[in-house]
């Protein structure tokens, strides 16, 4: 027996140096055995091959019975976990224009609800969406749009996840840490909804994104920077396409809705000059408390979905200031200017 157990740990080192797969390994030491049997059957007793190989045939055919069980239950427990598992819920065939029993199911909710019912949840289904950020803001608002049923979603966010992210960033995990956030958000909506499509746009939101806009019917800016609030805002007036911008630092959080060709005012209107350097502090620089960017996130993707499916009255021409370190909240009155660069005249 010794003598056996030596060869198989021989062929089983030989197996892991060559990269060999275990199920090959196992391969040689069954071929191992075989040659055993057939040596005990063919050699005569106190022949010098029988006396080192140890034991009788019968208890080398036991001992083959015993491994042959104990393979058999592996594999019938395997099985049986396979069975077991969840199967992943996949889209099933629909018409068009129609639910899918699931999605019916999955939408009760909201068409229960008499402002948005079967028509508004329809609309949600056929709106294309235009996230800019994938950060702190961008996270309550892309799980919420997915959960909500919004057909397409595009999401632009240049950057990584890191793990000063995770403190707010909600919608990714530990996990994807050095994965771009466009396709960690993209996973995440995409395990959340199975019936909506999602667009990851790798990549800076500058002037060659512009024209990204005309794709969309609406676009909800969650960045972290004036430059960029400005060049979304711009290409939102070209197409005269509805943009939702909030803003979040420390404590406090600003949201608006922005339709200047309704009239409107357009985010530059509002916020006619870019702040000197250093007077708005990033989040990087000065704090941010974590519930703070769910808070306004989630406002942002209420005020969407309102948008989307004409429910209740939207924030245009209002801006929402909310501080949370003493949970107030207040809204000012903004208008439209005529002399604005942008929209103006």
């Amino acid at each position: 027996m010794t003598f056996f157990l030596i060869i198989a740990a021989v062929l089983w080192g030989i197996g892991w140096l060559t990269g060999a797969p275990t199920r090959a390994r196992w391969a040689m030491i069954g071929v191992l055995y075989l040659a055993v049997l057939i040596a005990l059957f063919v050699l005569p007793e106190g022949h010098a091959l029988r006396v080192s190989l140890g034991g009788s045939l019968g208890e080398w055919l036991l001992i083959g019975v015993g491994a042959a069980i104990i393979i058999a239950y592996r594999a019938g427990l395997a099985a049986l976990r396979k069975k077991a598992q969840p199967k992943p819920q996949t889209p099933e065939p629909q018409s068009e224009g129609t639910f899918r029993p699931a999605e019916l199911d999955r939408y009760m909710r909201h068409i229960l609800l008499r402002e948005i019912g079967g028509p508004g949840q329809k609309k949600l289904k056929e709106a294309k969406v235009l996230v800019i950020g994938a950060g702190g803001l961008g996270a309550p608002v892309l799980e919420y749009l997915a959960a909500s049923g919004v057909g397409v979603i595009g999401v632009v966010d240049p950057d990584v996840v890191e793990a000063s992210n995770l403190q707010r960033q909600v919608i990714h995990t530990d996990a994807q840490l050095g994965v771009p956030k466009v396709f960690s958000a993209a996973e995440a909506m995409r395990a959340q909804n199975p019936f909506i499509e999602v667009r990851p746009y790798h990549r800076a939101f500058d002037e060659g994104s512009m024209e990204l806009v005309a794709d969309y019917d609406l676009v909800l800016d969650g960045t972290d920077n004036f430059d960029t609030r400005y060049l979304v805002n711009r290409a939102c007036v070209t197409h005269s396409i509805p943009l939702i911008a909030a803003a979040i630092t420390q404590w406090e959080g600003q949201i608006s809705t922005y339709k200047s060709h309704e009239n409107g005012p357009c985010y530059q209107c509002v916020f006619p000059e870019r702040p000197a350097d250093g007077m708005v502090p990033s989040c990087a620089e000065a704090g941010v408390a974590a519930p703070l960017p769910g808070i306004l996130g989630t406002m942002m993707a209420m005020e969407a979905v309102k948008e989307i499916t004409g429910a209740g009255q939207g924030l245009m021409g209002r801006l929402v200031i909310h501080d949370a370190l003493y949970a107030e909240t207040q809204t000012i009155t903004v208008k439209k200017r005529a002399d604005c660069p942008i929209c103006g005249g």
